[in-house]
């Protein structure tokens, strides 16, 4: 399936919340969102495949892929088009063979021994970050700053997407860096007016 990073939105359920989530990805996307990523580390697999299948339906005849966070289970029951796992969120291998050829895989990279380690022929993307420190995730690994993206990015046989505390105005330095996109959470779903926020960073576009 073909894709484009430019502008990927990861939903963040708690600021998702007031709004609704298929109301905020919709005026994300109206605003110039091109993937969008189900997020939610702490529902149930019925409460996201609910969430899924939701989002799935609000984006036909978009354009915009759906992709599942972490949990393979949810993307084959939602007939999503694509799963993201992180390091320790499970096995490439197995999420192809479960998902087939036409899905979109994507894997969170942090360090050159981890992108050295991955089969990226099973992958059809690398999120490489954060760039910068995000209170959206507690528990992330070391921030890259865009030198580090920009030696991840390089080495890099797959298409990358930038991800950590960006910011519509870093989306220039995050092309120079040789990403393909940037991987927005905060700034679009905490906006006042998420389809504005998007139209922002699709200003300033790849």
């Amino acid at each position: 399936m073909t894709f484009d990073l430019s502008l990927y939105l990861i939903t963040d359920p708690k600021m998702c919340a007031e709004r609704g989530l298929v109301e905020t990805v919709m005026a994300a996307v109206r605003g110039g969102v091109t993937m969008v990523q189900l997020r939610d580390k702490h529902a149930s697999d019925a409460e996201l495949i609910e969430q899924a299948k939701a989002l799935k339906k609000a984006l036909v005849g978009s354009g915009v892929p759906l992709i599942i966070n972490d949990r393979l289970e949810v993307a084959l029951a939602a007939d999503a088009d694509g799963l993201h796992i992180g390091q320790t969120d499970g096995n490439a291998a197995a999420a192809r063979k479960a998902l087939g050829s036409d899905a979109i895989l994507g894997l969170s990279i942090n360090t050159a021994e981890q992108l050295a380690k991955a089969d990226t022929s099973l992958l059809d993307y690398v999120g490489l970050g954060p760039v910068f420190a995000t209170a959206t995730k507690s528990d992330h690994e070391s921030p890259l700053g865009f030198d580090g993206l920009a030696a991840l990015a390089a080495i890099s046989p797959l298409p990358s997407v930038a991800i950590g505390g960006l910011q519509a105005q870093h989306v220039d330095a995050v092309e120079k860096a040789g990403a393909r996109g940037v991987a927005i959470i905060s700034a679009i779903c905490a906006a006042l007016d998420p389809q504005a926020a998007s139209q922002q960073f699709a200003t300033n576009s790849f």
